[in-house]
């Protein structure tokens, strides 16, 4: 490109070679952008894999679905959301875990996954603090404890009374072995001392339906499972699982006002990559989640749902992480439940 300067006064040759500079950092820009390393080309180029640890339906496939939409305009790529089941989540788990590290395969990993499970698997198939990338921390779901509207209780102590005159013959469901649900449960019986049978199904919609049905008389879950049984007067609400009232169920006692105050337990989800994603992606992923979750529609979707917000940054997510797991591997230990 030949650039011809003469005849023009220093003024006009000043202001030619600040554009000319300035063209030239827009093609280097561009450059770069495209081949940040190595000849390498930018991400993403092709679809996006996000894995959810359940079937469709319930909590996490509902958060999953609402940021994958979402992701997708951000990266202008598809991102396509695959539901892979089995053994809380840790089957799911494993698989991401051993994915190659480019950013291409997320886990919207859960407490089941990075809280629970370590503790409750001796021979789990992946290290959940040094096989994965952390992210970013997405929401919260407070647990609600939910009765079959066949079941003579109305309260949490109604509950307790009809566990200790029947001990071992009521019933409480979860979504899985292992599961938020299913310690929930565990921890109410030691905390108020009495004897309930646990009942696992394969994701909160079956265990929904046997509750529905009175095949099972207790559940804890989260509202995207229950709310619209609720609403329906199918189901009956007692408690909320957490230190304050739910913000769709203001009417229910907090366990915190009945004296429980640790049964605090919410559904978390978070989005994790496989361990050696680079920096530069994990960065570029937690910028477009914390954009996403500040969203009015996707704010009102998830509070619609009672989620907690969260966001914040990928290490705060991995001290959130060690914190639960050690959290649940206490009370793992206190109910005396042993590893599989």
């Amino acid at each position: 490109m030949a650039l011809d300067f003469a005849g023009r006064s220093k003024t006009d040759r000043g202001r030619a070679y600040v554009r000319m500079l300035r063209r030239l950092v827009l093609l280097v820009a561009a450059f770069v952008w495209a081949y940040p390393a190595h000849g390498e080309p930018a991400y993403p180029t092709h679809p996006v894999a996000l894995v959810v640890t359940v079937p469709p339906g319930g909590a996490a496939d509902f958060v999953a679905r609402i940021i994958a939409a979402k992701l997708a305009d951000a990266l202008g790529q598809p991102v396509i959301v695959a539901n892979r089941g089995g053994a809380a989540g840790t089957t799911a788990a494993a698989g991401v875990a051993k994915s190659d590290p480019d950013g291409y395969t997320l886990l919207l990993n859960t407490i089941a996954t990075h809280g629970i499970g370590p503790h409750l698997y001796a021979n789990l198939p992946y290290d959940p603090a040094k096989d994965f990338a952390p992210v970013i921390l997405l929401a919260k779901l407070p647990l609600i404890m939910t009765v079959t509207a066949m079941l003579p209780a109305q309260s949490v102590a109604d509950v307790i009374a009809l566990a200790k005159a029947h001990p071992g013959q009521l019933a409480f469901a979860s979504a899985g072995t292992g599961g938020a649900p299913h310690l929930a449960g565990e921890l109410f019986k030691t905390l108020a001392a009495i004897d309930l049978l646990h009942v696992p199904y394969r994701g909160s919609g079956p265990a929904v339906v046997d509750l529905i049905a009175g095949r099972v008389a207790i559940m804890f879950d989260a509202a995207p499972s229950l709310l619209p049984f609720i609403m329906s007067r199918q189901l009956r609400p007692v408690a909320a699982a957490s230190r304050q009232r739910h913000r769709r169920l203001p009417e229910i006692p907090s366990f915190a006002e009945l004296g429980y105050e640790r049964m605090d337990i919410s559904l978390w989800y978070g989005v994790v990559a496989p361990a050696g994603t680079p920096q530069p992606i994990v960065q570029r992923l937690n910028a477009e989640f914390v954009k996403i979750l500040d969203m009015t529609d996707v704010r009102k979707n998830l509070a619609d749902q009672g989620a907690d917000i969260a966001g914040g940054t990928p290490a705060a997510f991995d001290a959130f992480m060690r914190e639960e797991t050690a959290r649940w591997g206490a009370v793992i230990k206190q109910a005396g439940i042993r590893p599989e």
